[in-house]
C-alpha cells in the first residue's frame, strides 16, 4: 500500500512539473524586413493563443510565446510567413528578424481597343500634327541641310556655319543616305508585314531563295513605294505582279 502512494506522489509530481514546463512562455522581440527595409503594420498572430500585436514604424514588434507554437505574419502587399517557435528560439537572447516578400497582384486579360485613336497627339504629349522624325532624320536635321539662299545670312552675319560645314566635310550626303536606307528598311518589313513569303512564292512564281531579294526590288521603285504608303492593297498587287514579271526577266538572263 505505501508503495502504491508513493509511486502515485511521484507519478503527480512528473506531471505537474510537465505541466508547468508547458506553461512556460518567452516575451519574443523581433524586426520584419522587406528588401532590407523595416516594415511597418504587418500584423503578427499566434495561433494558439490567439494574442495579436502590429509591427510598429521601425517593423519592431514583441509578442509573448511557447515552443512549438506558430506565429502568422501578415499584411496587405506581402506574401504571409508562418513561423513555428523552436527551442533554439526560446533560449536565444537575439532579436527574431522575419523577412517577407512582396506578393504579386495577377491582373486579369488586358484587351487593347486597337479603334480607341490613342495616341501621342490625343494625349497632349506631342503637338497635334508634328512630323515625327526617325533617327536618320533627326541627325540629319540636327546637322543642317545648306542651301545656297542661306548665303544671304552672310549679310546679317546670321549664317549658321554647321550646315556648310557638313555640306564640304560630306557629312550632309552621308546622312542623307542613311535617310534613304532607313526609309528603304522600313517599306521592307512593311511589305513583309502585308505579303506572307508563300504569296511571293505561289501567287508570283519567284523562287523561295530569291524572295528577300525580290522584296529589296521591290522597294527600290518609288511608285510601288508610293502604292504601298497609301494602303491600297489592290494597286499593290497590281504593281507586285508587274515587277515579278520584269524581276523574273532579269534573274532569267542572269542564268544564262
Amino acid at each position: 500500500m505505501k508503495t502504491n502512494k508513493t509511486i502515485s506522489a511521484a507519478f503527480f509530481l512528473f506531471v505537474a512539473q510537465a505541466n508547468f514546463g508547458q506553461t512556460e512562455f518567452k516575451q519574443l522581440y523581433g524586426k520584419v524586413m522587406q528588401n532590407s527595409k523595416a516594415v511597418e503594420g504587418v500584423t503578427v498572430v499566434n495561433n494558439n493563443s490567439q494574442a495579436i500585436v502590429i509591427s510598429d514604424a521601425e517593423g519592431n514588434f514583441s509578442i509573448p510565446v511557447r515552443e512549438n507554437e506558430v506565429l502568422v505574419f501578415s499584411s496587405v502587399n506581402l506574401n504571409p510567413v508562418r513561423k513555428r517557435i523552436t527551442k533554439e528560439d526560446m533560449a536565444s537572447s537575439e532579436i527574431l528578424i522575419v523577412a517577407m516578400t512582396t506578393k504579386e497582384v495577377l491582373l486579369d486579360e488586358v484587351v487593347i481597343n486597337e479603334n480607341a485613336g490613342i495616341t501621342a497627339e490625343n494625349l497632349g504629349i506631342i503637338p497635334r500634327g508634328q512630323k515625327k522624325y526617325t533617327q536618320a532624320e533627326r541627325q540629319l536635321a540636327t546637322a543642317g541641310d545648306f542651301k545656297p539662299v542661306m548665303l544671304l545670312g552672310l549679310l546679317g552675319g546670321s549664317m549658321q556655319l554647321d550646315p556648310l560645314i557638313n555640306k564640304i566635310n560630306g557629312r550632309t550626303k552621308r546622312l542623307k543616305a542613311n535617310v534613304e536606307i532607313e526609309k528603304k528598311e522600313k517599306n521592307f518589313l512593311k511589305l513583309g508585314y502585308l505579303f506572307d513569303d508563300v504569296y511571293f512564292v505561289q501567287q508570283l512564281k519567284i523562287p523561295k531563295e530569291n524572295v528577300n531579294e525580290f522584296k529589296f526590288y521591290a522597294v527600290e521603285n518609288d511608285s510601288f513605294c508610293a502604292v504601298m504608303n497609301s494602303k491600297n492593297k489592290t494597286s499593290m498587287e497590281f504593281l507586285l505582279g508587274e515587277l515579278a514579271e520584269k524581276y523574273k526577266e532579269i534573274i532569267a538572263g542572269e542564268n544564262k
